[in-house]
């Protein structure tokens, strides 16, 4: 095989040519056709390969080879910011007829029903397509935004007017505000016609409908926009000056009474109605002139909506009944072993690459060493591949009938693959994990992607391929170097400006959304640390809980002695307990991290957390606790309303509680409340409170 280097230069200058085509054309379908047609890991290599000829003949460098560009500026950079009135939130997913008991089940015990008592559901189809939020004041529609990170969204409100389904003014029985949410679609006529048109051009036509829509909506050209046929959906509702019903048919009817289009529903009565609907819609699913990739369960009545509320960043009250993955054959090339930023050791199968539902797929998780044995994965087999959700693909069986003999069995390493520390695993975990901490270099550069990632600092042009170059080149070696880099480069024999893929926009680009990154609130610092099992909503209860970096810091310093009230004060944080703390104590027991914590906090603010505006009530802040058995409501309803108040629920009494809930047959902590002296409130006490 003939290597790069053994070209000549017009053979060298021909293959450069044909590289650059191929990866301006994946940033093109990547960036402005929201249409990847390639894995990241075959971009990369392109991008190598690029790289590695240019190294050897530099005269094909030129100032519009993609070595010269850090990939394409994306059309919704554009796009204007929009913070939406309440969060566009996403939801949870069931796969199977007994998820769907189980979703039903813990909606009876939140609002403790009997089993008698028949729980409505509305089914609707989940449209795969973009979400869109339409906010109408004074019946006309000023704004269309997408749901973004479910906080904030982008403005495409001229795109959206360009969709004729979608009325710009509604008649005068709607409200004067009405923030109606749904799914922007292309249907699958239109799609072919689009893709058709796109081939009659010579261009690459769009993976699969959803695609299609995302790529058409979010261009800052919206002629583009007006040129392809896109519908709409509305099925829900956000910011309203007034109520328009009791319950989510109620809003359905009322919506479409108003012009709003919608698909089709049904109202269940029992699980038998639910699996009917699930088992006819699926039959009908090709069928139709749009795409759906399941079944969306909501609770009829609104009261029972608004008691069940939400639990992280999803409803209680809804659910996602996703439709089987579609399916395919194809064989392991390869298992490679990659580090994360906790140390893990994660296989990864490399696959013949091969499409599964409109996506090339040529990786997929084998999640552990386990998973491996139990399904007798081995290198070479033939296996049946599917995206898990339609998003994660992952090896559901090995085809052993179709072995030849010549497949080899996977010997799982007990040493870190990046730095040769030994591989552990503690007690029960699947997991194995490097025992090299901050001397592995993979986990150093996990960590400082996830510290820059999209919930934590969320710091543009500091993408996971900017992150390894940086590391690799000295430049970055942890959180303190991102904020100190402006200043060092001045000093750098080579600034940033003058390396491959860089100028001096791009340059001062980066510093700019470094600087715009140096206030943060404390629960998004909390989770960039990347302290082990500290997700998003666990960050968000530590920071309510401490408010400032220095309470949280010095507490989680004295909470190493077991004995202290500090100690008892973190495991009585709901949902943190004795497993998650041990992992916090043990993070802040480092003095290494402490010492970038201090560093940090002298080049940038960390905002103390503030309770939203709407949580002003006389709980907001205070610590209660729940005992004996409640008569007007369950547990968890009581636990959710208090904080919906902005109410710190524990699960034990200690000096720093507010007050103790007792109801029927209240045993230790009532007796502890009493011993320390805390506020004891009956259940009609506390309803007396918070109403």
């Amino acid at each position: 095989m003939t290597s790069l280097f053994d070209l000549d230069f017009e053979d060298a200058k021909a293959h450069h040519k044909k590289l650059a085509e191929q990866i301006r054309h994946a940033d093109k379908s990547y960036y402005i056709e929201d249409a990847p047609h390639i894995s990241d890991a075959d971009y990369d290599a392109l991008r190598r390969e690029l790289e590695s000829l240019e190294s050897k003949y530099p005269d094909l460098i030129t100032k519009d080879s993609p070595t010269q560009k850090i990939g394409v500026t994306p059309p919704d950079k554009g796009f204007k910011k929009v913070t939406h009135a309440f969060p566009m939130l996403s939801l949870s997913n069931v796969f199977r007829k007994e998820d769907v008991i189980a979703f039903i089940d813990k909606i009876r015990r939140f609002l403790d029903l009997a089993d008698d008592e028949v729980i409505e559901i509305i089914a609707e189809p989940k449209i795969d397509g973009l979400s869109c939020s339409l906010r109408y004041e004074n019946r006309k529609l000023v704004q269309a935004a997408t749901r973004g990170d479910g906080s904030q969204g982008e403005d495409i409100t001229e795109n959206v007017k360009t969709i004729t389904s979608i009325p710009q003014t509604l008649i005068d029985s709607a409200p004067n505000i009405l923030e109606v949410r749904g799914e922007i679609y292309m249907a699958r006529a239109a799609f072919e016609k689009l893709n058709e048109a796109q081939k009659q051009l010579g261009k690459e036509g769009f993976a699969n409908p959803r695609n299609a829509a995302a790529g058409s909506v979010r261009q800052l050209d919206y002629s583009i926009t007006a040129s392809r046929d896109l519908g709409f959906f509305g099925y829900a509702l956000g910011e309203v000056s007034e109520k328009i019903a009791d319950t989510q048919q109620g809003i359905r009817d009322k919506l479409a009474s108003w012009n709003i289009p919608e698909t089709s529903y049904k109202l269940c009565y029992s699980i038998s109605d639910i699996m009917d609907n699930y088992n006819e819609l699926l039959e009908q699913r090709s069928e139709l002139d749009y795409e759906i990739d399941g079944i969306v369960y909501k609770v009829n009545r609104l009261d029972w909506q608004k008691r069940l509320g939400f639990v992280s960043r999803s409803p209680r009250w809804a659910t996602a009944h996703k439709f089987p993955a579609e399916q395919v054959i194809t064989r392991i090339n390869n298992i490679d072993i990659q580090v994360g930023r906790t140390g893990a050791l994660t296989p990864v199968a490399r696959l013949e690459p091969i499409t599964v539902g409109g996506v090339v797929v040529s990786n997929a998780t084998l999640h552990n060493e386990d998973e491996i044995k139990r399904k007798d994965i081995r290198i070479g087999d033939m296996v049946v591949v599917q995206r898990a959700g339609d998003v994660i693909p992952q090896v559901v069986k090995v085809l052993s009938d179709k072995r030849s003999g010549t497949e080899k069995v996977f010997i799982f390493p007990d040493k870190c693959p990046e730095c040769g520390a030994h591989a552990t695993r503690e007690g029960a975990e699947a997991v194995r994990r490097c025992t090299g901490g901050l001397t592995c270099p993979k986990q150093v550069v996990e960590r400082l992607k996830h510290f820059v990632s999209r919930l934590a600092f969320d710091i543009d042009g500091l993408g996971d391929k900017i992150i390894q170059q940086f590391y690799d080149e000295g430049l970055i070696k942890n959180p303190v170097d991102i904020f100190t880099l402006e200043n060092r480069n001045k000093n750098f024999s080579t600034p940033i400006r003058e390396k491959s893929g860089w100028g001096k926009i791009s340059e001062k680009n980066l510093f700019d959304s470094i600087n715009k990154r140096k206030n943060i609130p404390l629960n998004r610092f909390i989770y960039a640390l990347g302290i082990r099992k500290i997700g998003e909503a666990t960050a968000k209860r530590l920071a309510s809980s401490y408010i400032t970096i220095e309470s949280f810091k010095s507490a989680m310093i004295a909470a190493q002695d077991k004995q202290s009230d500090e100690y008892d004060d973190l495991i009585a944080i709901d949902d943190i307990g004795p497993i998650v703390s041990s992992d916090l104590i043990d993070f802040f027991a480092e003095d290494h991290n402490l010492d970038i914590i201090e560093k940090l906090q002298n080049l940038i603010n960390i905002i103390p957390y503030e309770l939203p505006d709407t949580l002003s009530s006389s709980v907001a802040g205070k610590i209660i606790v729940f005992t004996g058995g409640l008569t007007r409501m369950t547990r968890a309803e009581a636990k959710a309303k208090a904080e919906s108040l902005g109410a710190k629920v524990s699960g034990s009494v200690s000096k720093k509680t507010d007050y103790v809930v007792a109801g029927e047959d209240a045993g230790s902590k009532l007796n502890k409340a009493k011993e320390l002296g805390v506020s004891i409130l009956s259940e009609d006490d506390w309803l007396s409170i918070i109403s």
